[in-house]
């Protein structure tokens, strides 16, 4: 049976001029995958002989053989393809999200991580362009210190042969001098103290003829024969006591003060610090009480729109008054509103270095303000270096009223105004120094005092009158001090 079905095969097969096959798959009733092979065959009339038919199922068993083998690669192959398939349907597919989420989180992560180190670089470029500034700011004081070192230099060999020469001649001769200038005015300006040569030595040069260079009263009496005038005169000024020391270099110098006639929101303890050392002078720490003052937190600071100069600046009525730097300008800046009110040139006034007090400092325009309202302590060319005095208006800074006195600005060290009486002092470095003049605008007479006054830090760049406090305001090298007083009785 076996050989009759290979004979019909082959008897089928006999025909074909071109063997072709078919393949095909199917799932069977189990749902197995079947895959059917077939080789289709033209129908023929009879079949071959016996050797012909023996030589055909050869060379279909050949073919068979061949494509059987070819079905069992592509079987082998489609396999392969479905496992591959069902891995990547199945339990593989959920992998490319996680993959996905983990590659979300990690740019997550290195977004964070960049504006993390952006923050990072901008700090450190704020930091940088900080410690370059301050680094310039440095090299520019360290010029300034370095030419005040050596123009103190000069000064100090200059005063050494001055001294030198005082001591081996005599002081000048009181009988050369012109009958229209003060005689003390001429020794001093024959001992060239314009320039400033040695500025202790002039201060305390200037208290030997004091007594020679004040006038007499209108009545051909001394001052002291007279009746005394407004609250009394000064006779007593108190140990200093500290307040509280600058921290830096730039509180070398400085002005600190309270408005005697403060306005809300303003009280008599509100206190303002300048610190004035530096060419662009423009903030005003504000302390709201005292004890912010004493730990140094400043309840507000203040910008000024105009640079100042010097130590002579005031708060009086809500306004501080300063000098505007390098001109004879004063300015009026209103501290609640932080805005300019008035500015006013003050006619004729030296200004940045040409009548400062024995210091220096650029100290030429003082102001001041005593019981009787603001005053401006000044010299001009016409006084030739004479201290004036201006009473101002506090609304619009005008001069309403002049005297020029017969004390050398440039040979005391400071001056303050106290019932109308304007008072210096001998000197600004000394430890045992003296207000030494008194100049009464009531009557325009001056006269020689030598009341104690201490230097404690023997640098004392600014003096003022509280007429509220009835104490002295004072700032001796780095340290705010005050100063109680005593007036004699009327």
């Amino acid at each position: 049976m076996p050989a009759v079905q290979l004979l019909l095969l082959a008897c089928l097969a006999w025909g074909v001029g071109a063997r072709t096959a078919q393949f095909w798959k199917a799932n069977d009733q189990s749902g197995s995958c079947q895959y059917t092979f077939s080789v289709a065959s033209p129908s023929e009339s009879s079949c071959p002989e016996q050797g012909h038919a023996m030589s055909a199922i050869q060379d279909l068993q050949r073919d068979s053989s061949k494509q059987r083998a070819d079905l069992e690669s592509t079987k082998a192959r489609l396999s392969s393809l479905e496992a591959l398939l069902h891995r990547l349907t199945s339990g593989q597919a959920a992998r490319p999200v996680e993959t996905q989420e983990g590659l979300q989180r990690e740019l997550a992560t290195l977004r964070t991580e960049r504006e993390q180190l952006e923050t990072q670089t901008r700090e450190l470029e704020t930091a940088y362009s900080n410690l370059v500034r301050d680094k310039s700011a440095l090299e520019v004081e360290k010029r300034r210190l370095e030419a005040e070192n050596e123009d103190l230099a000069r000064r100090l060999e200059s005063s050494n042969q001055e001294v030198t020469r005082l001591r081996r001649d005599q002081c000048p001769k009181a009988h050369s001098i012109s009958q229209d200038v003060p005689p003390g005015s001429k020794e001093v300006s024959k001992w060239n103290l314009e320039n400033l040569d040695f500025q202790e030595l002039k201060s305390e040069l200037t208290e030997v003829p004091a007594s020679r260079i004040l006038k007499e009263s209108p009545s051909g009496r001394p001052r002291s024969e007279e009746e005394g005038h407004g609250c009394g005169e000064l006779v007593w000024v108190g140990e200093p006591v500290t307040l509280r020391r600058a921290e830096t270099i730039t509180g070398k110098y400085g002005v600190w003060m309270r408005d005697p006639e403060a306005a809300q929101p303003y009280t008599r303890e509100t206190t303002w610090r300048i610190d004035t050392v530096g060419t662009d002078i423009r903030q005003v720490f504000e302390y709201d009480f005292v004890s912010q003052l004493t730990q140094g937190y400043p309840s507000k600071v203040h910008v000024l729109p105009r640079p100042l100069e010097s130590t002579g600046a005031v708060v009086y009525q809500g306004s501080l008054y300063f000098q505007e730097a390098k001109s004879r300008t004063l300015i009026r800046y209103e501290l609640g509103t932080e805005t300019l009110k008035a500015e006013r040139e003050i006619p004729g006034a030296g200004y940045h270095g040409q009548f400062p007090y024995s210091w220096g400092g650029y100290t030429d325009i003082d102001l001041a303000v005593d019981e009787t309202g603001l005053w401006v302590i000044y010299s001009t060319e016409a006084a030739k270096g004479a201290i004036v005095l201006s009473k101002l208006n506090p609304e619009n800074l005008e001069l309403e009223q002049t005297w020029e006195t017969n004390i050398r600005k440039q040979s005391v060290a400071n001056a303050f105004i106290i019932c109308g009486t304007l008072y210096t002092v001998s000197s600004y470095s000394s430890p045992d120094a003296a207000v030494n003049f008194a100049y009464d605008t009531h009557t325009g007479s001056s006269k020689a005092l030598t009341v104690p006054f201490k230097n404690r830090y023997k640098y004392n760049s600014m003096i003022d009158y509280n007429p509220l406090e009835k104490k002295l305001f004072a700032w001796d090298n780095f340290n705010m001090v005050s100063y109680d007083i005593r007036l004699s009785k009327v």
